[in-house]
């Protein structure tokens, strides 16, 4: 896993920070957080939008203070566009996130896999599977 590189969705944030993940989904997502966890620009509006008592809210705000977050590119904009073009019914934020992941060759960790299931490109990790 060290020489993978990952990008991390929102559900899979707040699953983990929130003690939702199976043990094995706790001890891989430890192994990516203990590196600088990549997250997109979309994750981190997603994830400080999300609403949480005030103890959550605090440990959302500094997983996100402490991830590398990941802004929108031409490279990551266009690979969206293509998307978007391709994929009909992809959502948009679904695409910028899906496209950040592709742009960076990098493996999404998310739990919405069915989100993501018509891009066979894209490698994804659901946490709660493993």
């Amino acid at each position: 896993m060290e020489s993978e590189r990952f990008l991390i969705d929102s559900n899979s944030v707040i699953d983990y920070l929130g003690n939702k993940l199976p043990s094995k989904g706790v001890v891989f997502m430890n192994g990516v957080i203990d590196a600088v966890p990549n997250i997109s620009v979309i994750t981190k509006i997603e994830v400080l939008g999300f609403s949480a008592n005030k103890k959550h809210t605090q440990l959302l705000e500094d997983f996100i203070a402490d991830s590398n977050i990941i802004l929108l590119t031409d490279p990551i904009i266009n690979k969206c566009i293509e998307l978007r073009k391709t994929y009909k019914k992809i959502k948009l934020p679904d695409a910028i996130i899906a496209a950040t992941a592709l742009v960076n060759q990098w493996k999404l960790i998310s739990r919405n896999v069915e989100d993501f299931k018509a891009l066979s490109e894209l490698e994804i990790v659901n946490p709660h599977s493993l």
